[in-house]
């Protein structure tokens, strides 16, 4: 196996991640790496929309959500014996996780395990970082059924 001496997690927050998370940072304690924790403000949702003050506040909304879910990596990180550096970027989190995947030696990160016309119609944010990151992705699936 390889040394990784930087993994990138990126988190949306929600409890689908956290099995992702769980392992990132028992990967990193093993290997003695540090750890990025990414979340990223999807800022596809508001192309159609005028930046007014509802925009603006869901934004900002979405920006706390960030932090907190970033946040909580670092905690679990500190339990662990893991440093953890927190980033909140904004964009497409495909293009932004691909684009830092550069700089990190692993991405570890969670999926929803859609199957069907769901996924077909959804998307997979794993799927498309599976296939354009330059480094290896681990894609954890959750215990968590979709109902």
């Amino acid at each position: 196996m390889s040394n990784f001496k930087k993994i990138l997690i990126p988190t949306d927050g929600s409890e689908y991640t956290q099995k992702a998370i769980t392992q990132g940072l028992e990967i990193a304690r093993v290997m003695g790496a540090e750890v990025t924790a990414l979340y990223v403000v999807d800022q596809t949702s508001f192309v159609n929309f005028p930046m007014d003050s509802t925009v603006v506040s869901i934004y900002s909304l979405l920006e706390k959500e960030g932090q907190d879910a970033v946040d909580h990596v670092v905690e679990e990180g500190a339990r662990v014996g893991v440093k953890v550096t927190p980033l909140v970027q904004e964009g497409s989190p495909v293009k932004r996780i691909v684009e830092l995947a550069k700089d990190h030696d692993l991405v570890v990160m969670g999926t929803l395990g859609r199957t069907g016309i769901s996924k077909i119609l959804l998307g997979s944010v794993a799927e498309r970082v599976v296939r354009f990151a330059p480094t290896p992705v681990l894609v954890v699936r959750s215990n968590i059924q979709e109902e």
